[in-house]
This record gives structure tokens, C-alpha cells and sequence, in this order.
């Protein structure tokens, strides 16, 4: 499995607007030079995140993005699955997959089964509080 870089710059702009929203809504501007990302990049990742109602956006002088709920309400599983689309590691165990003839006697299912399981909770188990907690930071999930 490999998460693009849209799934890792999601993250870190949901983590960046979770650290710095306070009262205000937080300007593209403003989070593209913080994460030295392009901001005709981030156009398009929070363009998904505000479809899925994840960031709530305003335009006009004071405008720009917020999140629409606390960061404990926010899973790194979920925030990747709107940008990646699915985290499953072989097409088969996708939502929305190709029925494969040899699933019935597929020797190396269930093994996929287990990865898959392991993946969407060690992924789920993780909010964007956590990503923002500094005392996490050194830890094996941190970003």
C-alpha cells in the first residue's frame, strides 16, 4: 500500500488548520507556506474534504478553510479514505471491488483479510488530536 502524496498533504492540512482555526477560518494562503505546499495543490485536497463536509469554507476577505467538528471527532482513516479512496492492500477486499473466480478457493485471502483489518485500525484508531498532541511526537504514528 502506498498513500500519494495527496493522502499525506490532506493530513497535514488538517492538522494545520486544526492548529491554528481558533475563532477564524484560516486562509489556503496561509497553510500552503506553512506546509510549503502548492496552493493550487491544496485546491483540489480540500475541495474533496469540504464535499465530504470535513472543512467548512468561506470566501472573501476574511475567508477560508475550518473544520467542521474537534479533531477527536476526525480519524486519520477516514480523512485518507476520501483522498485515496480506499486503503485496502489488493482489489478484492475494495468496497466496491471485481468479483475475482478464485476468491472461494483463494489460499492467500485471508491472509489479505487480516492485513486489511490491521490497516483500517491502526488507521481509525488515530485522530487528528493525537497528530496535534506534541507529546506524541517521536512515536511511530506521528506524521
Amino acid at each position: 500500500m502506498m498513500i500519494s502524496t495527496k493522502g499525506r498533504y490532506a493530513l497535514r492540512v488538517m492538522v494545520d488548520i486544526a492548529e491554528n482555526q481558533r475563532d477564524g477560518y484560516i486562509p489556503l494562503k496561509e497553510i500552503a507556506h506553512r506546509q510549503d505546499i502548492s496552493e493550487k495543490y491544496l485546491e483540489a485536497i480540500v475541495k474533496g474534504l469540504v464535499k465530504e463536509r470535513y472543512l467548512t469554507g468561506l470566501r472573501g476577505k476574511s475567508g477560508g478553510y475550518r473544520l467542521t467538528r474537534v479533531p477527536e471527532d476526525y480519524t486519520v482513516g477516514a480523512i485518507l479514505r476520501i483522498t485515496e479512496g480506499s486503503l485496502a492492500p489488493v482489489a478484492c477486499l475494495e468496497q466496491e471491488h471485481v468479483d475475482c473466480p478464485r476468491m472461494a478457493d483463494c489460499r492467500t485471502l485471508p491472509m489479505w483479510r487480516k492485513l486489511n483489518t490491521m490497516i483500517q485500525d491502526f488507521f481509525d484508531g488515530i485522530t487528528l488530536a493525537d497528530l496535534m498532541d506534541t507529546d506524541q511526537v517521536g512515536n511511530d504514528y506521528v506524521i
